[in-house]
């Protein structure tokens, strides 16, 4: 028995020596990539904004004594003399949806080493990002040249409505653009073949990007336009 024991004491002290020198070492502990891991934090720092400016919203959405103006109102578009709700929020949306759908298949090719199709995908998610970013200016556009809303105040209800609105989708809108030009630089450099020899990690990475900016118009699209 005692020399069962001494053993086993022997084994554990094995196994924590191991685990010591594979700590010690200069080794990666867990197998997550450099730029995955640094793309997650700069997310997660990115939903602590998003966060703070929903959350600031809703707060004077239900402390506003002044009526808020309704959103299915505000944002409907005529089309053929009828005004439809929220018809060109529907299409932004469905925009994104699909653009998410296309960066999924450009990680998929590219982990096939398929650059050319996985090149082409991401040029396309990237259209539909410019897309988005040319309706939601045309949205503007409308609200502030027929509409009168203004950052400072709208004639339809509540002052803060014009402030939130701009803030939200502005800051949501600089993401697409900044996007758009990130995914239009890699997968130039896809097709380019310069990933040939590391791997092309870099296009799953530029994806999580993407499919967060897609994650937040969500939200946006409830809180926003659907409350």
């Amino acid at each position: 028995m005692a020399q069962e024991a001494v053993s086993a004491g022997g084994a554990q002290e094995t196994r924590w020596e191991t685990i010591v020198t594979d700590w010690s070492s200069d080794k990666q502990t867990f197998r997550v990539p450099w730029g995955k891991a640094m793309m997650w934090i700069f997310l997660l720092s990115d939903t602590f904004i998003f966060t703070c400016f929903l959350t600031g919203y809703m707060n004077v959405r239900l402390s506003t004594t002044v009526p808020w103006p309704n959103p299915s109102e505000v944002f409907g578009l005529d089309v053929f003399g009828v005004s439809v709700p929220l018809l060109l929020i529907g299409i932004m949306t469905f925009d994104l949806i699909t653009s998410s759908g296309t960066m999924a298949l450009a990680v998929n090719y590219g982990y096939r080493r398929d650059r050319g199709r996985a090149a082409a995908l991401m040029f396309m998610t990237a259209a539909f990002g410019a897309i988005f970013v040319g309706m939601q200016a045309f949205e503007w556009t409308k609200l502030i040249t027929q509409e009168g809303v203004r950052p400072w105040g709208n004639p339809m209800g509540a002052s803060q409505f014009g402030a939130t609105f701009f803030m939200i989708t502005g800051f949501h809108g600089l993401h697409v653009s900044a996007g758009v030009v990130y995914l239009s630089i890699v997968a130039m450099k896809v097709l380019r073949g310069d990933y040939e020899k590391k791997g092309y990690e870099i296009v799953e990475i530029a994806g999580l990007y993407w499919h967060f900016v897609d994650l937040v118009w969500v939200f946006i699209f409830a809180f926003f336009y659907l409350w």
